[in-house]
């Protein structure tokens, strides 16, 4: 039985709290499943996105801490780029979509055989990516207002950017059961299966560091990503 089955769900500390909200209900088009509190700070709200059900590898969360949070910096040693599966088929859709609410995006590129993805930036500068391939049997969730087929499948993969990868290769393939799936010029793809919401991405290549949509810093970053394990 294999200890990591993939990807859980990742949290990031952003903004204001109803942009929050806009973006990743009314733009991507999650569904806002759960809200609790910061149990640290009971101010701050705990936003829970994803499909129908909550399910492991389809979740955003985040800890709005308002408009005057201090800017965070995309840099190494981070988790900088958050992917969110979608089908091959629904490209030309998402980029009319993103167009509409005049969110700035990179024009599509192929990185991996059998996926496209462009690059965006959510109302806080957080980095994101839409992945389009045909690999992805989930369901996505249900909106009424994204056709069902072009919606978001849940997470594809993340990205960490790091100045060596061998002691993080190291972890995954001996502590983690994960193996090297992919890699491509100076990106390593790590995954417990070759599957969208079970891989893991380190990224060592210096487009890395100077890419952005909008701006370098933002006041969102990513604060942890989890992995799913079996249960006994």
């Amino acid at each position: 039985m294999k200890l990591i089955t993939g990807l859980h769900h990742v949290t990031a500390i952003t903004g204001d709290t109803q942009e929050n909200i806009d973006f990743y209900t009314g733009v991507l088009g999650l569904r806002l499943v759960k809200t609790t509190v910061n149990f640290d700070y009971s101010d701050v709200y705990h936003f829970y996105f994803g499909d129908e059900f909550g399910t492991p590898g389809t979740i955003m969360t985040t800890f709005p801490y308002g408009k005057g949070l201090v800017n965070g910096r995309h840099g190494k040693g981070m988790l900088n780029t958050t992917a969110f599966s979608i089908s091959m088929d629904a490209l030309d859709y998402w980029m009319n979509r993103l167009n509409q609410f005049n969110i700035p995006f990179k024009q599509p590129q192929q990185r991996f055989s059998g996926e496209v993805f462009i690059y965006l930036e959510d109302f806080d500068g957080l980095g994101l990516e839409l992945v389009f391939n045909d690999k992805d049997e989930r369901t996505g969730y249900n909106n009424h207002f994204i056709p069902k087929d072009f919606a978001i499948k849940g997470i594809h993969h993340v990205e960490i950017w790091l100045d060596a990868y061998e002691r993080t290769a190291a972890l995954l393939t001996t502590q983690m059961n994960h193996q090297l799936i992919a890699e491509s010029s100076d990106r390593f793809r790590y995954a417990a299966e070759d599957a969208p919401g079970k891989i893991y991405r380190s990224c060592m290549h210096p487009e890395c560091f100077e890419r952005t949509c909008r701006k370098r810093n933002s006041s969102s970053r990513c604060l942890r990503y989890a992995r799913c394990t079996n249960t006994a």
